[in-house]
């Protein structure tokens, strides 16, 4: 009896699943960054929100991107997990003058709101860009 034949790969060796070829986590990470999620290097965004047609360093399309009303949803949810159990603390633990807390924790919700909003903008094209959506990396064939 002799050993059995080895089962003969289905595809070849170097191709990689769409899932392993653009690593999620390190898109998001550039995303993060601001930074093209292709090569890390470009800045993805035009502006404060406006992402770029194509990266300026390795001329990938970002124009694919859908993030829509994402960002600042997420961002929402973000503020509100943050600041809501701060607020009580702060209420509970020394009970400040009502228009001293509505300033503090209204500068606060803007000031986060501004700085998350751009960079989850960004994690979400990574993503995008990542899992192939909206047209991101797919051939017309």
């Amino acid at each position: 009896m002799s050993a059995p034949a080895a089962i003969p790969p289905t595809r070849p060796a170097d191709a990689l699943p769409d899932a392993e070829d653009r690593p999620l986590a390190l898109a998001m990470w550039r995303g993060w960054r601001r930074r093209c999620p292709a090569c890390g290097a470009g800045p993805m965004l035009q502006g404060y929100l406006k992402v770029r047609e194509h990266c300026p360093v390795c001329d990938e399309a970002l124009h694919h991107h859908r993030a829509d009303d994402g960002p600042a949803y997420l961002t929402i949810v973000v503020v509100g997990k943050l600041l809501t159990p701060l607020l009580f603390w702060v209420f509970v633990t020394y009970r400040p003058d009502p228009l001293v807390m509505a300033t503090l924790f209204v500068t606060l919700a803007v000031a986060l709101s501004l700085y998350l909003l751009p960079r989850l903008k960004g994690m979400l094209v990574g993503i995008q860009w990542s899992r192939r959506m909206h047209g991101f990396g797919r051939d017309a064939a």
